[in-house]
């Protein structure tokens, strides 16, 4: 079982043992990828992974591959997810402060709720929108699934208080 991944135009690529580089003009991004039994390396102009035949490995490669693609795709067009504030009952105003995005008056809370950004993603905040900018989708994605969960509502129902940062929309810039 093997996947052929073609090079996407102005990317570089190095594998290194059980780490693949890629480069591009918006960066570099490090990925370690190891599973037994799964191979991967860089024949001419494509990444080939290769492996066993069992299903876990298919299973793995396929993963592996998508990787790959998405650093190929960070390193030259990015990642963006918008995602916008709504409220009903009391007004959200959010702060952001070193690596930390301080969210006040979440439900008429005192005390504010705060989450961990991580580097190499930019936080844009311009009135009810949010936008999070960088080249590595998982840090994108895991810093906007953070925003979410620090804004759920408990203990009230959901149809009546649907105060809250949601995700609106996600993928590469335009």
């Amino acid at each position: 079982m093997k996947e052929e991944i073609n090079f996407v135009e102005g990317t570089t690529i190095k594998v290194d043992g059980m780490e693949v580089v890629v480069g591009g003009p918006k960066g570099e991004l490090r990925k370690k990828l190891s599973y037994p039994g799964i191979m991967i390396s860089i024949e001419g102009d494509k990444v080939v992974v290769e492996g066993g035949k069992r299903r876990s490995h298919k299973r793995m490669i396929n993963t592996f591959g998508a990787h790959i693609k998405n650093m190929m795709k960070g390193v030259t067009e990015g990642f963006e997810y918008r995602m916008k504030i709504c409220f009903i009952h009391f007004p959200i105003s959010l702060k952001k402060q070193g690596s930390t995005l301080i969210i006040e008056n979440f439900m008429g809370e005192k005390k504010p709720r705060t989450t961990r950004l991580l580097q190499g993603v930019d936080v844009d905040i311009k009135g009810s929108e949010i936008t999070l900018q960088g080249i590595d989708k998982e840090k994108v994605s895991q810093i906007a699934a953070n925003i979410e969960q620090v804004c759920r509502v408990k203990r009230r129902d959901r149809r009546v208080f649907q105060d809250g940062i949601y995700i609106v929309s996600k993928g590469g810039k335009a």
